[in-house]
């Protein structure tokens, strides 16, 4: 259901030393939209518990998962990276189908006028202005206004991925379509092969 890698277990067991065993139980919840989903991790005593905690044993360590979150971290990995500004747990859910990561599944097209309208500016703009660095930009999915996008090829792990979608694809698409109140990148960019930037 549920992996760690080594970095992982073995920052989960520091913490749990450090507490003096205080802390024995790892709780992962779920949180957000299927399409880009958050994880909060906390350490917890056993007096902490709840009554839809699922347990688990997971290389050793034993693990708390919400019945709302069991679906959700199916096949997931857990993580400790370290990046220039930031450190800390990064859970990795299972590979979407039809994700950029490389599956071939089909995915339901979003529809309805906001998706339409989003389409049109990623074909006509943003997509032909990128191409040239080998990159492009999916529609994802429409949740009422909030709209979720996807890049692959060259923007796919590129170290100017989030300057392009905030700077340029973010403010196109807001003056475009001024119903939407937020835009995710829901990319793998832990994936990406062909960055035209490097990192």
């Amino acid at each position: 259901m549920l992996t760690f890698t080594e970095r992982a277990r073995d920052m989960v067991r520091s913490f749990i030393d450090q507490s003096g065993g205080e802390l024995a139980h790892l709780r992962i919840a779920h949180h957000g939209s299927p399409v880009a989903p958050t994880f909060e991790l906390t350490l917890v005593g056993p007096d902490e518990r709840v009554g839809s905690d699922r347990e688990i044993e997971v290389e050793g360590l034993a693990v708390l998962v919400p019945e709302t979150s069991v679906e959700a971290l199916e096949g997931a990995t857990v993580d400790f990276v370290e990046r220039v500004n930031e450190s800390g747990f990064e859970v990795r859910p299972a590979a979407r189908a039809g994700a950029a990561s490389g599956g071939t599944g089909e995915r339901p097209v979003p529809t309805g006028p906001i998706a339409e309208r989003v389409q049109e500016v990623l074909d006509a703009q943003v997509n032909p202005a990128i191409a040239s660095h080998g990159g492009a930009i999916d529609l994802y999915d429409v949740q009422e206004t909030e709209i979720y996008l996807e890049m692959s090829g060259g923007c796919q792990g590129c170290a100017m991925s989030r300057m392009t979608l905030r700077q340029g694809v973010e403010r196109m698409l807001r003056q475009a379509v001024p119903e939407i109140t937020a835009v995710h990148d829901i990319t793998d960019h832990a994936s990406g092969e062909n960055p035209y930037f490097e990192a």
